[in-house]
């Protein structure tokens, strides 16, 4: 969850590492900080840093609890001449947010830093160790320990690649690392066990580390991704790579297809914002190259040699978190009405953690927007270890979960950069809708019933365009009423039940306000019982199976005095006797409704949280990629 990027080069690298930091703030902002080795010999002029090889530098570190712009404006106040360093962004676990719990961290020698991302699980046990053997410790943290493991074994002419291949060996646990040593000033050390790591590839003998290729896609596309349990040692002549069991290995260089201007906001206030706005494009990316209209029929790459087992599957487990779960629902919805195929959506942290029932013919789908998420990747992993078909839905591109799944689809949001997921939910549910579609075609769906359905998920752009163009300032305007409501409730039958947990998931994530999904059915069974004139209850209610269900339930709530904000379908009219305020989306078949209805509740949440002052793009204690447990 936390930001890692380093550089080795020609260039100064406190520049580059800070931009880099910025470009993966969102990954954890808790605190920032460099550790960089001053040149000797110094850079010339030109910028160009002077021939000549030295056998020791100094190493510097600047760390501070906050942002990377507070880091920025002390490396500023503190300016050193290096072409060699590493930055990290911090998302806090072992220690509070403080100075000293920043990374990097230094070893018992002050000679050695580390940046780390990832939680090591035996550090208690390390650190009375070394406690016994005269270390002291200065931070709270667990990757202090890991620094000084690595000052142990860096000793008798020991290489600081050894050194730490030796130190790994001892640890349990997550981790992507990289290390610098004061004498070992022309190589960048890192590692990868559960948190990611891409590995630029410069020109000009330059290259760079990152947990992210949005650090590095300003200064190249070529990349080499790091599996779990290897490591490399990154010098200005090139990169080696070997596992952490010392045996060499070549990886291949891959070719990063991101704009960089896609990691810009825009012209946007916020990313957030950008990307709910990005939607309409986003969803025709999910579907462009897969839909066959003329045969009313689906083709996904990534499942094309694994179509046998889809049809003979008899149960599809889909496993999540957080967004990713709540598309997962809707998913299950999807899949079993129209592919009669039975369907269980499992939380992964849950799921990984009791023993699952997997019998043969099962199939599992990991969704996850990072393709990182541990708690997926290692549902997946237990899913597939019992003999399941492990399948993945991701949008990073060589992603673990990609990479380690037996096949998959790619949602091509493209960066999402908010930590507040939008338009990757949105691309989830398209891509679970064209599965959903070739599964019914596979079993009893008929032609004209897949153009039928292709045609109603075609339309969904331009339907998703037109409820942002009609609801925005509607929405700007209501979430001056309720900015300072204390609680929401969120209500949602049948396909949008799930959306309802969706909207209360955003409205918490980013305004900071305490909100509730139910099933609206479900609030006679005790949430009732919260209702009064301070409540604002948002109820999803287009006209679809369950709509006078819903109506019922509207009713209820209205009996308590509490305020009803309705998504309702245009031309209904009903709906605003019953409603305080209502906002329309279009029609469409029930279970594409759930892409246009979450569009005004991420723009209600988002509106909300900025009349009350919050940040949206860093909300407080969240990181967009979650890679600890």
């Amino acid at each position: 969850m936390c930001g890692i990027v380093g550089y080795i080069g020609n260039r100064e690298a406190s520049p580059i590492l800070l931009s880099g930091l910025k470009r993966l703030e969102y990954r954890g902002y808790d605190s920032a900080g460099l550790a960089l080795i001053e040149d000797f010999p110094a850079i010339a002029e030109n910028g160009q840093r002077h021939s000549g090889i030295h056998a020791v530098g100094r190493l510097v570190v600047e760390k501070c609890k906050g942002k990377v712009t507070d880091l920025e404006a002390m490396a500023a106040d503190h300016p050193h001449h290096a072409t060699i360093g590493i930055g990290h962004t911090r998302w806090a676990t072992h220690g509070a947010p403080s100075d000293v719990n920043s990374h990097p961290q230094t070893d018992e020698s002050g000679r050695i830093a580390i940046i780390h991302n990832g939680i090591i699980e035996n550090y208690s046990h390390i650190k009375d160790r070394l406690l016994a053997r005269g270390h002291t410790f200065k931070s709270e943290t667990d990757t202090e320990v890991l620094a000084h493991l690595i000052g142990e074994f860096y000793v008798d002419g020991r290489s600081l690649t050894e050194a730490v291949r030796l130190a790994l060996n001892e640890v349990v646990g997550a981790y992507g690392i990289a290390v610098l040593a004061a004498d070992a000033p022309e190589e960048i050390v890192c590692a990868r066990k559960g948190s990611p790591l891409v590995l630029g590839v410069g020109s000009d003998n330059e290259n760079f580390i990152a947990s992210d290729a949005a650090a590095i896609i300003a200064h190249t596309r070529q990349v080499i991704y790091l599996a779990d349990n290897e490591m490399a040692t990154v010098t200005r002549a090139g990169i080696k790579t070997r596992t952490i069991s010392n045996v060499e290995i070549t990886k291949p260089v891959e070719v990063i297809e991101m704009e960089l201007e896609a990691i810009e906001k825009g012209g946007y206030d916020h990313f957030m914002l950008k990307e709910i706005h990005e939607q309409p494009r986003t969803i025709t990316d999910a579907m462009r190259g897969r839909v066959v209209e003329e045969e009313g029929n689906i083709v996904l790459g990534g499942l094309q040699s694994h179509l046998d087992e889809l049809r003979q599957a008899k149960r599809l487990i889909l496993t999540a978190c957080g967004t990713s779960f709540h598309a997962a629902l809707i998913g299950k919805y999807m899949i079993e009405q129209y592919a009669r195929v039975p369907v269980e959506v499992e939380y992964a942290s849950e799921f990984r953690y009791r023993n699952p029932i997997i019998e043969e013919g099962d199939v599992m789908f990991g969704i996850s927007q990072s393709g990182e998420t541990a708690d997926t990747l290692a549902a997946m992993r237990e899913g597939k270890g019992k003999g399941a078909l492990a399948l993945g839905i991701v949008n990073v591109v060589g992603s673990t979960i990609a990479r380690e799944s037996n096949g998959g689809v790619y949602i091509h949001a493209g960066p999402e950069i908010g930590v507040a997921s939008t338009k990757a939910f949105t691309s989830q549910l398209t891509v679970l809708s064209l599965l959903t579609i070739m599964l019914g075609r596979m079993r009893h769906l008929s032609v004209v019933d897949g153009r039928a359905m292709i045609r109603k998920l075609l339309e969904i752009p331009e339907k998703v365009q037109r409820t942002l163009e009609s609801t925005e300032r509607q929405i700007r305007e209501l979430s001056d009423t309720f900015k300072n409501a204390s609680n929401f409730l969120y209500l949602g039958r049948g396909y949008n039940y799930p959306v309802a947990l969706e909207g209360a998931l955003k409205l918490k994530e980013i305004s900071y306000i305490h909100a509730e999904g139910y099933p609206a059915a479900e609030m006679k069974h005790g949430p009732i019982a919260l209702i009064d004139e301070n409540m604002p209850v948002v109820v999803v209610a287009p006209q679809d199976e369950v709509y006078e269900k819903v109506l019922s339930n509207i009713q209820e709530v209205r009996a308590r005095k509490g305020h009803v904000i309705a998504i309702a379908t245009e031309g209904d009219e009903q709906i605003g006797a019953l409603a305080e305020q209502v906002i329309y989306i279009p029609a469409t078949l029930s279970m594409l409704t759930p892409i246009l209805s979450v569009i005004p509740l991420q723009l209600l949440s988002y509106y909300i949280a900025t009349a009350r002052g919050c940040n949206v793009d860093q909300p407080r204690n969240l990181a967009k990629s979650v890679t600890v447990e």
